[in-house]
């Protein structure tokens, strides 16, 4: 269980929302509060290296935005980061520095660290993405189950009831995910871990493994 902690998963100093993890155990518990807390921390960036374009979103001057983005706040986009054409960022976002939001990119109620790359036609909702993970093109996490039933976290020998309906994936720092997967809800991908494309994920996948398909994941030498 050790593996799907905050500290076992994450460098906080990778991250300009280190604080919203105060107190916590595991990362899906910071998913509630994640609209306040961009509200509280936009409103603390200092105004010259942040420009507060809109109502409750702020974006860093050294940003690239494409002019055809959408962004809906509460939002903030970090330093040196790129948000690319059609990307659509629907509110309750943290982009770190030095990231990629992709063409036809989709993010809501989501953290990502600095250097997370979701590049190519994405979706990502309700998740946490570590320092330098990358979602390959067309990779989703699917955050609501079929039966609309309460998310549960099942690793090898246990599970955790987390009490939230909306839960798509958390990713480790340094994580790759191959083209076209789809993280289902209650996935949880440890540090340095490789999942192969047009996989589909569910559960708990261990710190520096590779998913090769259900039931057959390797450890990394």
């Amino acid at each position: 269980m050790n593996d799907i902690t905050i500290k076992n998963l994450y460098n906080l100093d990778e991250t300009i929302a280190a604080q919203l993890f105060d107190g916590k155990e595991f990362p899906w518990e910071v998913l509630p509060f994640i609209g306040e807390f961009t509200l509280q921390l936009g409103a603390s960036l200092s105004a010259e290296e942040y420009d507060k374009v809109s109502d409750n979103i702020w974006i860093a001057k050294s940003a690239k935005i494409a002019p055809t983005a959408s962004i809906t706040g509460p939002a903030i986009i970090g330093k040196e980061t790129e948000v690319r054409p059609g990307a659509f960022i629907r509110g309750n976002v943290i982009v770190g520095e030095g990231a990629v939001v992709g063409n036809s990119t989709e993010l809501k109620n989501v953290v990502l660290f600095n250097k997370v790359q979701v590049p190519h036609y994405n979706y990502v909702g309700d998740s946490i993405l570590g320092f330098k993970a990358h979602m390959g093109a067309g990779s989703i996490t699917s955050n609501v189950k079929a039966d609309k039933k309460l998310v549960v976290v099942k690793g090898e020998g246990y599970q955790i009831e987390t009490g939230i309906k909306k839960y798509g994936a958390m990713l480790g720092d340094d994580t790759e995910v191959g083209c076209n997967s789809v993280l289902n809800p209650g996935t949880v991908i440890g540090r340095n871990s490789n999942i192969y494309p047009l996989s589909s994920v569910r559960g708990v996948i261990p710190a520096n493994s590779i998913y090769k398909k259900d039931g057959c994941i390797v450890k990394k030498f």
